[in-house]
């Protein structure tokens, strides 16, 4: 981990990147933004799997993947107007997750080493090869060129949809644990799907760090509130007397039974009155009526003379 003359540190490491600052020779300071040719770990499989390389691509370029969390983590950082440390936090973690699409996307890339491009030809000799070859992506082979792809196991391109910057710590971070929490799902089912134990040793690793990430953010959500800057609900900031003070202890069944009475959110407060449970709710709004919106847009309306062309 690089550091500067007065010791402040000042660069994220990761094994694909290193970013931050560096003294040069004349006593001046690089920038730096460089790869390390060494994955963050193991990525090499026993054997070529066309149809597992598929499947892993969902935690390369799934809503849940890494390239998600990588991209959500970086934005958070470099938005982040808050302490130093959580920006520091957010660009550590953010750069270790560039480590790990290099590693899955090399995984993926081995996994497709030698897999028959003329599936024609391998059911002519083999049947159950060409079962098996039916799961492989076409795309891994016609646009790829049996590399990995930014995409979803069902070949649906990654989205910058998925990620979640807000600028509000907390909302984020709550983000980050449940982007953890459905990551690490997905890479135990992955792990169970597989013999390979090349292919297991990296899910092992990736399922470990997931296990530190969850609860580093379950940490540092305690920490932003014990600190106050930002509570429960958020934005902690907003005017309370502004909502609707009546509604906001209510719990409202909207199905048939009332198990969902027995839960601890019944046994909460807000803003120090016990939740009222409503089994019935009841309206509270009017039937909406709708007027013609504009002439020109030609929609149905009820009076036909006020369609458009009669103006």
């Amino acid at each position: 981990m690089a550091t500067v003359a007065s010791g402040f540190q000042v660069s994220f490491r990761s094994s694909l990147v290193i970013l931050g600052w560096k003294l040069n020779a004349e006593g001046g300071v690089d920038r730096l933004f460089y790869h390390e040719k060494r994955l963050q770990y193991h990525a090499k499989p026993e054997r070529p799997d066309p149809v597992y390389a598929r499947k892993l691509q969902e935690i390369l370029g799934g809503a849940f993947g890494e390239i998600t969390v990588m991209m959500q983590y970086l934005f958070q950082g470099w938005n982040c107007r808050g302490p130093a440390k959580y920006r520091d936090l957010l660009l550590d973690i953010g750069t270790e997750e560039i480590g790990h699409v290099e590693m899955i996307a090399t995984m993926i890339a081995r996994l497709l080493e030698g897999s028959p491009v003329d599936q024609e030809a391998v059911a002519r000799d083999n049947p159950m090869v060409a079962a098996v070859l039916g799961g492989m992506s076409p795309q891994h082979a016609i646009i790829w060129g049996l590399g990995a792809s930014p995409n979803d196991s069902a070949d649906f391109p990654w989205t910058a949809r998925y990620i979640v910057a807000s600028g509000n710590l907390l909302a984020d971070f709550r983000s980050n644990l449940h982007a953890e929490s459905q990551g690490r799902l997905q890479v135990a089912r992955l792990y169970e799907m597989t013999t390979d134990a090349g292919v297991r040793d990296m899910l092992s690793f990736l399922l470990a760090r997931d296990t530190y990430h969850q609860n580093l953010w379950l940490a540092a959500i305690e920490e932003l509130e014990s600190q106050g800057l930002e509570t429960n609900p958020v934005p902690s900031a907003f005017p309370r007397h502004l909502e609707r003070q009546e509604n906001n202890s209510q719990f409202w069944n909207f199905s048939e039974g009332t198990e969902s009475s027995q839960g601890q959110w019944m046994n909460i407060t807000v803003d120090g009155k016990p939740i009222e449970y409503i089994e019935k709710p009841e309206p509270l709004g009017d039937v909406p009526d709708l007027g013609i919106g504009h002439p020109k847009v030609y929609g149905t309306t009820k009076e036909k003379a006020l369609v458009g062309a009669q103006m």
